[in-house]
């Protein structure tokens, strides 16, 4: 079943609208841009009232909610430490979370629904920039592969139901990820968050030195996250399509500069020292935002900029930064 009457358009902004994992970095700055934009029936719940891994409360939730849109940001994340170590863990509860928020909202009728992945989910050495068509033409980062492939199998979950449904459900994958609400930890946070703790720790101590993983040479793009929830609010009111849409900058640096620019955002004068006995990860992540710019989208948060901002942010709520 096919359904072509479907065009993208404006959002009912009192109609109820569920946004899965809406206490983390980007479920959380989607809530934060919906309310902006005067959505008024915003669900949410935390992990501690609704455990998306467990499958009848999930489908309870949905009978008794009754979402028309459904934005699924709900997932297990973590950095390249704790995806090596717990592949498991990243297998397993992302599929159990998507398999049974897309079920659930199949079988309650969710009429629109955005899908959110990662740029892990592209082979290891894909052409860069990174186009939506490389998705399965080649080998997956070792290192985070079970979050990959959980991923991918929401994508395809995504165009399975487009196929066989007709109904319009979209996915988007974002570049790397940062801003306020993120995981400074000192174990399973990215490299973002991982740098600004590890920089401002240090300033704060007075230590010579810093080292960090790798060699510094991998190439990453970053998109603050309230650009993230920005691109998506524009996906469900512009976009209809079984692709998954590439979110990012289009623009990407050296782990080197990025840390260099955290150094001298957090006021660090030490000596930056790397350790290439560390794994790298992919050497280079850059996307072709080729689709979503086409669009009508574009960032609007400078790279450095963005980075200061979430440095007041962490200092602010350093008690509180999952810490």
């Amino acid at each position: 079943m096919t359904d072509t009457s479907f065009a993208p358009g404006p959002l009912d902004r009192h109609a109820p609208l569920y946004v899965a994992g809406h206490r983390g970095l980007v479920g959380s700055a989607i809530w934060r841009r919906l309310e902006a934009d005067g959505f008024d029936n915003l669900i949410g719940r935390s992990s501690s009232e609704l455990d998306l891994r467990d499958r009848r409360p999930v489908f309870e939730f949905f009978a008794e909610t009754k979402p028309r849109t459904v934005v699924l940001a709900a997932a297990k994340v973590g950095g390249i430490l704790a995806n090596n170590t717990y592949p498991v863990d990243f297998l397993s509860e992302n599929m159990r979370i998507q398999v049974n928020v897309l079920d659930a909202a199949l079988e309650h009728g969710v009429e629109r629904l955005l899908f959110l992945g990662s740029s892990c989910i592209y082979p290891k050495l894909a052409p860069q920039p990174i186009k939506e068509e490389y998705l399965l033409t080649g080998h997956l980062e070792p290192t985070n592969d079970a979050y990959a492939i959980a991923k991918i199998a929401g994508i395809l979950q995504i165009q399975a139901v487009r196929r066989q449904y007709g109904l319009p459900w979209i996915s988007a994958m974002p570049t790397n990820l940062y801003g306020p609400g993120d995981n400074f930890a000192p174990q399973g946070s990215h490299v973002l968050p991982a740098l600004i703790r590890r920089y401002d720790e240090a300033r704060r101590d007075g230590v010579e030195s810093v080292t960090n993983w790798g060699t510094g040479s991998p190439r990453r793009e970053f998109l603050h996250v309230d650009d993230m929830a920005s691109a998506c609010l524009h996906l469900l009111e512009n976009y209809d399509g079984p692709d998954q849409v590439n979110v990012g900058t289009g623009e990407d640096s050296t782990i080197k500069e990025i840390a260099q620019i955290v150094a001298e955002e957090v006021g660090y004068g030490g000596r930056i020292d790397w350790d290439a006995s560390k794994p790298d990860g992919t050497p280079r992540k850059l996307l072709d935002v080729t689709k979503l710019r086409d669009s009508g989208w574009e960032p609007k948060i400078g790279l450095r900029e963005g980075i200061a901002s979430t440095i007041a942010w962490y200092r602010q709520h350093a008690d509180l930064a999952r810490t």
